[in-house]
């Protein structure tokens, strides 16, 4: 079952974005591993940005999450993850199907460039990768992340996503 997350299960976001993010340890470049990956200010800062979590659970024990965050011109999904025991059953597409039915405007991931397996799903579920120049214009005005995550990060667009209309809507 897919839900809205509450308040009460923030633990259950925090350990499992934990516990999934091990699959980065090794992957992603060393400065930009740390335990725990996302500690829970952070977490309680992304949600105070906007990001609304939505869960998956089953037997009543949440298994993945992901987040969704609105922007007035296009729509993130953020913090993708799936308990380590749960992988590969299917999860995470079905959260990402069910959070692409909550917006009408074109979507927008970012991952690291070197997590080839989070790239291959996304592809997968008919995202495309952006061009460098894209990505990082588009990291640079929806993400507040580092220069270096920056600079090691790669962006997936929906299919309806055109960087025209927005250059057009910041008058470049």
């Amino acid at each position: 079952m897919i839900a809205k997350s509450k308040q009460l299960d923030f633990k259950d976001i925090y350990e499992i974005i934990n516990d999934a993010s091990s699959a980065y340890k090794g992957i992603i470049p060393a400065d930009r591993w740390k335990e725990p990956y996302m500690t829970e200010d952070e977490l309680q800062s992304q949600i105070a940005d906007g990001v609304e979590f939505w869960s998956y659970q089953q037997d009543s024990v949440i298994i993945g999450v992901m987040g969704i965050q609105h922007k007035p011109d296009v729509t993130l999904i953020r913090h993708a993850y799936v308990r380590t025991t749960a992988r590969n059953k299917g999860i995470g597409g079905k959260l990402l199907k069910h959070l692409s039915t909550l917006t009408d405007k074109p979507i927008l991931i970012g991952t690291w460039a070197d997590a080839t397996w989070a790239i291959a799903f996304y592809l997968k579920n008919g995202f495309r990768q952006v061009s460098h120049i894209e990505k990082e214009q588009l990291l640079r005005k929806y993400w507040n992340i580092p220069l270096r995550q920056i600079e090691t990060s790669v962006v997936l667009a929906s299919p309806d996503f055109d960087i025209m209309k927005i250059n057009e809507q910041d008058g470049i």
